[in-house]
């Protein structure tokens, strides 16, 4: 029997780097803001049961209303955020009443990404993987640095991308972030939540990425999106 699916769309960012008048996730594209077409794909998948939105208490009225004007209201909750992405995806984490399932965690930014990539990644957790994320080959080659000085090249062949959603089996990442904010002498950074479950232990599971789910983050990433759209 399929577990149900909360699926938490990361949107308390401010994304300077777009250097837009409102935080990222509010911006539109193609006269539709990319936190809701992250919604739209979730609700696409088919696969996603409860879908909650993580947002910053400054714009919650502002997100509401978007959610209204969308007729979205009813599929989505707005949960509070926080100013570190590990602390808002913990916060949602436990807005979520259930005690089992499956738990995807989204950037808003990534508004592209197809519902069927989304579909891919919840499919492997129902599968029995404790973590699963969605990767690409690196088309480029990657440096070692410190300062100025190249100090080695990885092997590009065993590297990957990593993109969002993330899939993660409930349980086991809401245990992940207890002991990780539980510590008060923290040396390691999670730098996403397949990284936390890494740090505790956990196998990680790849499976196909897209080219479409890339990360909105600058001016020239806006541009691509409004062209892949209007072709």
């Amino acid at each position: 029997m399929a577990r149900r699916v909360s699926a938490l769309v990361a949107a308390a960012g401010q994304g300077t780097r777009l250097g837009a008048a409102v935080p990222k996730a509010y911006v539109e594209l193609a006269g539709m803001t990319l936190v809701e077409r992250s919604v739209r794909a979730m609700l696409d998948s088919g696969v996603v049961d409860d879908i909650a939105i993580v947002v910053s208490p400054s714009m919650e009225d502002h997100a509401r209303a978007i959610f209204e004007k969308a007729e979205l209201a009813d599929c989505v909750r707005l949960v509070h955020g926080s100013v570190e992405r590990a602390d808002s995806v913990w916060e949602g984490l436990k807005s979520i009443p259930d005690e089992d399932g499956i738990v995807l965690v989204h950037d808003a930014a990534r508004a592209l990404t197809p519902p069927d990539m989304i579909a891919r990644v919840v499919n492997a957790v129902q599968a029995g993987a404790p973590a699963v994320i969605p990767v690409l080959a690196l088309a480029d080659t990657i440096k070692r640095v410190e300062g100025t000085q190249v100090i080695g090249t990885p092997d590009r062949a065993t590297l990957r991308a990593v993109q969002t959603p993330q899939a993660f089996d409930l349980a086991t990442l809401r245990a992940a972030n207890e002991k990780y904010f539980a510590s008060s002498t923290r040396t390691f950074v999670a730098t996403d939540d397949a990284s936390l479950m890494e740090w505790f232990g956990q196998r990680v599971t790849t499976v196909e990425g897209d080219g479409l789910a890339f990360k909105i983050t600058t001016p020239i990433d806006l541009t691509l999106a409004n062209a892949i759209i209007a072709q």
